[in-house]
């Protein structure tokens, strides 16, 4: 499966992206604010796409102009009981080259009408740990309203104890916010 945006294409990892994801994923800036250590070779970066960006509506983010793949964004597998279920929850990473262009938002934007119209979630999650400001904007302008706080153990990054801010964005939200009453 594939998804488009105006500036972006959002498809299926292979291998042979594993270049363009060290590229990015190695950078001390990207993994640790995202709970996760920055990857030290190309094949962890292979590894990775083989297990943790093969899992179903996991995308590759390729930059439509120069065919690169500048991030990953898509549904974690993660589901909560505080809202109905169906749910999922969104995460993403992108390329520092890349930031401040408004492509996570562009990004997130597709996978909420995925989620909401061809996967029929009622709910869809997003968070980000303390002091990640850039995921905060990012979970901000894409509409999601925060929910709660928790503690939670980062497995994926040396089982570190971090704040974990939590948000939330229901069907209903989201149509209200496309109709432009939100």
């Amino acid at each position: 499966m594939q998804l488009e945006t105006q500036r972006l294409i959002l498809r299926p990892f292979t291998e042979g992206d594993a270049q363009d994801v060290y590229d990015y994923a190695k950078d001390p800036r990207v993994g640790p604010a995202a709970g996760w250590t920055p990857h030290r070779s190309e094949e962890e970066s292979r590894e990775i796409i083989r297990t943790v960006f093969s899992e179903p509506d996991v995308f590759a983010v390729v930059d439509r102009e120069s065919g690169k793949v500048i991030g990953s964004a898509g549904f974690t597998g993660r589901h909560r009981k505080e809202l109905p279920d169906p749910d999922d929850e969104i995460g993403y990473s992108l390329h520092p080259d890349y930031w401040g262009r408004g492509l996570i938002p562009e990004a997130v934007a597709e996978l909420l009408r995925y989620g909401f119209e061809d996967r029929k979630l009622a709910v869809i999650w997003c968070d980000h740990y303390d002091g990640n400001q850039k995921s905060k904007r990012v979970i901000r302008k894409s509409g999601f309203t925060f929910r709660f706080l928790r503690m939670q153990k980062v497995p994926t990054y040396h089982d570190a104890i971090r704040l974990a801010l939590c948000y939330a964005m229901t069907r209903e939200e989201w149509q209200k916010r496309r109709e432009g009453q939100v």
